[in-house]
């Protein structure tokens, strides 16, 4: 590559990075009908590969991608608004036990004379916080409300996301092939080679670690539900969200349902019960979620996936999150390659001359 080239190509990729971030208010919906489609398509070449059409396979993913994508909102959506307002109901007793149980034992165990922790300041804080932000979710409506644009500009979004996909999911494999065809031909191995790589990473990540999430979600909600955690719905989706970094989502559902536990039934029983909820949802993880839906490990570092996650939201905002991981998947398999060329060159290397 020349250095006319080299300056093109970075000419090129700076562009796109300032074009990524202008555009990224009106991105939203096309990044996830693309992360949609990308899900899909190896569905609907398997139905092709059983002798249906192209079209027929994508009305009959999309319709099926649809239906459970409605069913799950149907289901999860009441579960979660009584699991919030159980919450929102119950924190004045949550407080309560917490002044006149558990910090007074902690203080006393600690040696500390004074109040550990001064809940009343606490309490009148949050209730100063609660009054503006609602004013400002009130005034939020009423900009919303009077602002017929930004409301058609939801709908829009929401309508255009399964229409895009549609299209996506159809033209999926003429799009791949347009892109191939635009690669020079002498870079063609190795981009096919780096490609194929990103597609392994980003499939076990997408297909795959998304379903562990659901999965570990489910589990967690029903094994707390049987302890009778009031909250079993809410502290078992949010583990499961968190799961995709390894380990999280263990620990945060752990210390949050151990706390709801204690707080709710205030005893040690029920919590160890959580402990074995959790026991169990990792080791069914790890002996059977992963690696029946995964395979091998994606290759990201817990730190990298955080890090990856904070730094899309901050750069470009909702569309950064979505795309965090499925960018630094291929930055990870773009870094392997390029670790493997500096191994392999004689800037790493020696002669025997330096001998």
């Amino acid at each position: 590559m020349s250095e006319s080239q080299k300056w093109f190509f970075l000419a090129g990729l700076s562009f796109g990075g300032v074009l990524l971030y202008l555009l990224a208010p009106v991105l939203m919906p096309f990044v996830v009908a693309a992360v949609l489609a990308y899900i899909g398509d190896p569905l609907v070449d398997r139905l092709e590969s059983w002798g249906f059409s192209r079209t027929l396979s994508v009305v009959a993913v999309f319709v099926t991608l649809t239906l459970c994508a409605l069913l799950l909102l149907i289901i999860l959506l009441p579960l979660l608004e009584r699991q919030v307002t159980l919450l929102i109901s119950k924190l004045p007793h949550y407080l309560h036990w917490l002044q006149q149980t558990a910090i007074p034992v902690v203080s006393e165990r600690l040696g500390f004379d004074g109040p550990l922790l001064d809940l009343a300041a606490l309490q009148e804080s949050m209730r100063a916080q609660w009054q503006q932000a609602g004013g400002a979710v009130k005034g939020a409506i009423g900009v919303i409300s009077k602002s017929g644009v930004t409301l058609l500009g939801w709908i829009g979004n929401l309508v255009l996301i399964p229409v895009v996909t549609f299209y996506m999911l159809r033209d999926w494999d003429i799009l791949v092939a347009r892109v191939h065809e635009l690669i020079p031909r002498r870079y063609e191995e190795v981009v096919v080679r780096l490609a194929r790589s990103s597609d392994e990473v980003l499939g076990a990540f997408l297909r795959g670690q998304l379903t562990v999430m659901m999965a570990l979600g489910g589990i967690y909600s029903i094994g707390l539900s049987i302890v009778g955690l009031e909250l079993a719905v809410l502290i078992g989706m949010l583990a499961g969200v968190v799961s995709f970094v390894p380990y999280l989502g263990f620990i945060v559902g752990i210390v949050v349902a151990g706390i709801a536990a204690l707080m709710q039934f205030q005893e040690l029983l029920p919590v160890l019960y959580v402990v074995i909820v959790f026991g169990i949802g990792q080791m069914f993880e790890g002996m059977v979620l992963t690696p029946l839906l995964v395979g091998e490990k994606i290759g990201l570092h817990p730190v990298a996936v955080i890090f990856a996650v904070l730094a899309g939201g901050q750069l470009f905002g909702f569309v950064g999150i979505l795309l965090a991981l499925p960018v630094a998947a291929v930055v990870m398999v773009l870094l392997r390659y390029t670790h493997e060329r500096y191994v392999g060159s004689t800037l790493y290397g020696h002669s025997e001359a330096d001998e």
